[in-house]
């Protein structure tokens, strides 16, 4: 079965207020399963423009990684990153 991949490129305004919405993600997380590949560090952008965070997380199938991103855990913890955050988040299926 192919997993299913979170990639979001973010923007972080206020890098204290992150750490809540790092903090309430945990649960929904741990529940379906995520396995962060990629978590911020270095990058280099070799082409187009990225935002300065990159995140990659691994689920089991697609199916679970949408699961995650609708649950109502994680609307919650997205709800203490909108405000201040800018980005793009694809789920995508990958091997």
């Amino acid at each position: 079965m192919a997993k299913g991949y979170w990639v979001a490129h973010m923007d972080i305004e206020d890098v204290d207020k992150y750490k809540n919405y790092q903090q309430a993600n945990k649960s929904p997380f741990a529940k379906f399963g995520a396995k962060f590949l990629i978590r911020g560090g270095a990058q280099d952008v070799r082409e187009g423009v990225s935002k300065s965070r990159t995140v990659v997380i691994e689920f089991e199938s697609l199916e679970t990684a949408i699961a995650c991103y609708e649950s109502l855990g994680y609307q919650e913890a997205k709800k203490l990153r909108d405000p201040i955050s800018n980005g793009d988040l694809v789920i995508v299926e990958g091997s």
